[in-house]
């Protein structure tokens, strides 16, 4: 029995860089994607934001990694093509496309607007289409998908600092919103200054509330302070800071993927505070849940998982109205190796952005 190759199983021939094995090394890759349906949309791929999860699937972190793998779920770019009975865009237009490209459209999280939580949720590489095809991200020069899975761009924004908020964007955002961390006067803790915390205190601050950022690094503090507006800045290794802090958040955002103790964050919140859990980290060992300091404070433990595609939308207009952008390091396709092993180290303020349309070369 033939098999047909990634390059052949659809009529648009794409060009992107892929990993082939566990050892997450990214190269060079030829395949194709669908024609345009009556529901789709063609884009040319401007830029592509590079977001942990990328790493952690090329290395088969999660276990789930299904060989080859063309990451990239921060996409923004120009529409080509639409199809016939498409409304949302138009050739031309600017459009984004984040974590998600499928959902079913008929189970509860679908007829909520929480594709996110469906099921039957297509991610956007790394996945299975409708039509029983892989599905493949945004590291390269062409992307189609149904049109409603992009995202309207605001005009006033960057393009390429505008791409990371598709993912680190709504995954702060959707928990403040859903657990009411979203207002005015309420002080916000961020824990973790990375891809997601630095602009989850942009997004706190555009609310009106006060935000302190915790950290294990105090060399952050400068620029949480005086680059990204935090009021207030607490080293999570310092317990006398940590004890005056004591009792003062109405919630926190945590960002941070590795393993690290919840004790000292549940006795930071107010009685009836949220502690919401954002990072998602490898396959490290379960994280220990202290009870004590939740039921003396009435206090909750909570996740959220990105956004559904209303909500999405919704978090673009509002960046675009507070002129809400991510910190970013625009890189050459080429050097997407060597900006994965910077991403280990926590070497980069904030988020890397590939210059797909300057620098991914077919030859």
């Amino acid at each position: 029995m033939s098999t047909i190759s990634a390059e052949e199983q659809h009529p648009q021939k794409v060009f992107g860089w892929a990993a082939k094995d566990p050892s997450g090394i990214l190269s060079p890759f030829k395949f194709s994607r669908r024609a345009t349906g009556e529901n789709d949309i063609t884009m040319d791929i401007l830029y592509c934001g590079v977001c942990h999860s990328d790493l952690h699937t090329i290395k088969n972190e999660w276990g789930t990694a299904d060989y080859p793998i063309v990451p990239g779920h921060e996409i923004v770019g120009i529409v080509t093509e639409v199809g016939s009975k498409v409304k949302k865009f138009k050739v031309g237009d600017k459009a984004g496309v984040g974590c998600i490209v499928g959902s079913c459209g008929s189970c509860d999280s679908c007829s909520r607007d929480l594709e996110n939580y469906c099921p039957k949720m297509i991610i956007t590489y790394n996945a299975i289409d409708h039509d029983g095809t892989k599905v493949y991200g945004g590291f390269s020069n062409k992307l189609v998908v149904n049109e409603h899975f992009g995202v309207n761009l605001p005009e006033n924004l960057p393009l390429d600092a505008a791409a990371p908020l598709l993912c680190a964007g709504i995954t702060v955002y959707s928990p403040m919103k859903y657990y009411g961390l979203c207002k005015p006067g309420m002080h916000l803790g961020v824990v973790g200054l990375g891809g997601l915390g630095h602009v989850a205190v942009k997004f706190a601050k555009a609310f009106g509330m006060k935000v302190t950022v915790i950290s294990t690094s105090i060399s952050k503090k400068k620029e949480a302070i005086e680059q990204l507006g935090a009021d207030e800045f607490l080293i999570s290794k310092d317990p006398e800071q940590m004890q005056a802090a004591m009792a003062t958040l109405d919630g926190i955002i945590d960002t941070v993927a590795a393993p690290h103790p919840l004790y000292p964050l549940l006795c930071l919140l107010k009685n009836d505070g949220k502690l919401v859990i954002v990072g998602l980290g490898g396959a490290e060992k379960p994280v220990e849940l202290p009870l004590f300091p939740l039921l003396m404070g009435r206090k909750l433990v909570g996740g959220s998982g990105i956004g559904g595609m209303k909500e999405t939308q919704e978090m673009m207009d509002f960046a675009g109205k507070h002129n809400i952008t991510a910190d970013i390091e625009v890189i050459p396709m080429d050097y997407i190796n060597t900006a994965m092993e910077r991403l280990v180290k926590g070497d980069v303020k904030y988020r890397f952005v590939i210059d797909v349309a300057n620098t991914l070369k077919s030859s």
